[in-house]
């Protein structure tokens, strides 16, 4: 069978073959996967901060895990929070990313505002010293 077709005001003849419905079906797949490596355990929201790198020492400030906007702020200054509460969300690519606490603690300052483009590494929210 013959087909004309016009992309962007150029026309193309074309010669197409209609098949039956057993010559169309895709041959057996001969794809194995490669194995996995075994990971290792998941640590839960209240040891990791949801899942994210925890810092190599008890930081004094929470930084940016991406570049984004920040959409919202879910603590005030003074206020005491806990391992795993959420701090802020940040919109990235069209995805929230939910930052939160590693530790118990109080926030001392916050550094951005709804609206404000942070980059990855940015300092957020900082926190009471220990022990204060």
């Amino acid at each position: 069978m013959k087909l004309r077709i016009t992309i962007d005001g150029q026309t193309y003849d074309a010669e197409v073959e209609i098949l039956e419905a057993e010559e169309s079906e895709p041959a057996e797949s001969t794809y194995e996967p490669a194995p996995v490596e075994q990971l290792p355990p998941q640590r839960t929201e209240t040891e990791a901060g949801a899942g994210l790198a925890e810092p190599a020492e008890r930081d004094s400030v929470c930084r940016s895990p991406v570049n984004g906007i920040v959409v919202k702020i879910n603590v005030e200054t003074g206020q005491k929070i806990h391992a795993g509460d959420l701090l802020l969300v940040l919109e990235s690519m069209k995805m929230e990313t939910h930052v939160t606490a590693y530790y118990d603690t109080a926030i001392k300052t916050i550094l951005v505002a709804p609206g404000n483009s942070v980059r990855a590494g940015q300092p957020l929210v900082e926190f009471e010293p220990a022990g204060a």
